[in-house]
């Protein structure tokens, strides 16, 4: 469990962008941050995880607060953490198998072979050990966001940070994405914490969502309550597609 208590964030024009945020991303669920662009909802991600220092409040890791950690401290954190990144960001130089490896030969003692075995290990577990030998220009762009997830597990993470994980990817793909993020997260009990702006994912795995609104907590709530939230942002940005409009108006004549 994650929990953010009274977080306050300002960059150098001295506007906060982040305004006195309390929330909790629960352990073994697949917890979203939404918001429109601006909204700041990079910078609570990027503030939680440790990247931004906050200027006021506190974010505790079960109970250890990373706000009051030296840099050491933190890196030490770290290891704890696994990143998806936008864009994957494997290394082109390196096969498959060898990113997957790449956390493993920075952070742990392992010999060469337990390396292996735990890296396709992560690779069969996203359905990939077939192009552990190809290099990331040579799969696909879901291809290589399982490469990356496997890549994010492989030190055994208690949390896990997504940022925009179904970018660049087409519908049936950012779907199996979601779904594979959300079994991973369930059968190992990770906390995992999915910045977003696709109202898919919060339609399909939005378990614990966090909306943010001009730097504040405007909602909090799951998918099943989304549609009628009482917040009218929020309804604005999730139903402004006329697909969604439609969803909307089915669930209220199905409720009546």
């Amino acid at each position: 469990m994650i929990e953010v208590k009274n977080v306050s964030k300002s960059f150098h024009d001295g506007v906060k962008v982040l305004d006195n945020i309390n929330t909790v991303f629960e352990t073994g669920k697949t917890n979203l941050i939404i918001g429109q662009s601006g909204s700041g909802k990079t910078v609570l991600m990027k503030s939680t995880v440790g990247i931004h220092k906050v200027d006021e409040g506190h974010i505790l890791y079960d109970g250890r607060d990373i706000t009051k950690m030296n840099d050491n401290q933190i890196k030490m954190m770290h290891r704890e953490i696994g990143m998806l990144f936008q864009g994957s960001a494997l290394f082109d130089s390196m096969t498959v198998l060898e990113n997957v490896m790449f956390p493993l030969d920075m952070f742990s003692d392992m010999d060469a072979d337990a390396k292996r075995d735990r890296a396709i290990e992560c690779l069969e577990r996203v359905d990939l050990k077939r192009a552990i030998d190809l290099f990331p220009a040579e799969i696909s762009g879901g291809m290589q966001k399982r490469a990356a997830i496997a890549r994010a597990i492989v030190l055994n993470p208690k949390y896990l940070f997504c940022d925009e994980p179904n970018s660049g990817l087409d519908p049936k793909t950012s779907l199996m994405i979601d779904r594979l993020i959300q079994e991973i997260t369930h059968e190992f009990n990770i906390t995992t914490i999915i910045n977003t702006h696709d109202m898919n994912s919060v339609m399909e795995i939005g378990e614990n969502i966090v909306f943010i609104y001009k730097g504040q907590k405007g909602w909090q709530g799951n998918k099943d309550q989304v549609y009628d939230t009482g917040c009218q942002p929020l309804e604005d940005l999730i139903f402004a597609s006329e697909l969604y409009k439609k969803i909307k108006k089915a669930h209220f004549t199905l409720k009546d």
